[in-house]
């Protein structure tokens, strides 16, 4: 997730300062969230072999239903990072969540 390992004299006060028996370390400065959301989209192009603006429609909902479970969209501007890294339009991104939020919809229908 792109984590950066420090000192423990170099921390921040948002860094995670890892102890042993008592004593200070390490440091680990983890990326905010919009980094994560970029290597997040990396490792998805990797796993994929292509650029993710190549893959077709149903790959590319498949990609915007995981990041939805991962909070990306949560992220100022994450709509925009994940429409353009997709090669698609903002309106397509919310096009794909909306179908994905109806789909469960009716599932929790047919479920009770």
């Amino acid at each position: 997730m792109g984590a950066e390992l420090l000192g423990p004299e170099l921390a921040e006060p948002d860094d995670v300062v890892l102890s042993w028996e008592g004593e200070d370390v390490l440091a680990v400065r983890l990326p905010q969230l919009s980094e994560s959301l970029d290597h997040i989209l990396a490792a998805l192009e990797r796993r994929h072999g292509t650029p993710l603006a190549e893959l077709d429609r149903k790959s590319k909902q498949e990609i915007v239903r995981l990041l939805e479970a991962r909070g990306a969209f949560s992220v100022r501007h994450g709509v925009e990072t994940v429409a353009g890294a997709l090669g698609v339009s903002r309106f397509t991104v919310y096009n794909y969540l909306n179908r994905e939020t109806a789909l469960n919809r009716e599932k929790a229908v047919k479920a009770d």
